[in-house]
């Protein structure tokens, strides 16, 4: 996917400084950002704002909140075609890597791929680049 065809974004993340400053990065390289601050937020605004990537934190108001949001935007016929990538900074916390890099982990965690955060925008931009929707 040519991340040209990536116009609207929706970021979601309890932590409204990062928030603010990975929406500022984004709209720099020319996205418009959508923002929620609550995995149940984000499920409203994606359905009514059907973006076109979605960056989801793991841990917000639930510990696995982030889960249950990528997996509810996957399971959905709009959700299938776009990249969905889940925020974390557990692996710096707790030691335990999340990845999404075999089809097994992409099936148990739905998500196209696991970021560390801080976002590092070229790494963000080179996922989406990468993203093949599934079939």
């Amino acid at each position: 996917m040519d991340h040209s065809q990536i116009k609207k974004i929706l970021l979601v993340d309890d932590d409204i400084d990062l928030l603010e400053q990975n929406k500022l990065l984004l709209e720099a390289r020319g996205f418009t950002v959508i923002t929620a601050e609550s995995g149940a937020d984000g499920w409203k605004l994606f359905q009514k704002e059907k973006p076109d990537a979605a960056v989801v934190d793991l841990i917000m108001e639930e510990m696995d909140a982030g889960f249950v949001l990528s997996y509810r935007i996957k399971k959905t016929e709009h959700g299938k075609k776009i990249p969905v990538f889940i925020l974390t900074s557990a692996t710096y916390e707790t030691g335990f890597k999340f990845s999404s890099s075999t089809d097994e982990e992409k099936e148990w965690i739905k998500c196209d791929d696991v970021l560390n955060k801080p976002i590092v925008i070229n790494e963000l931009l080179a996922k989406f680049e990468n993203f093949e929707p599934a079939l």
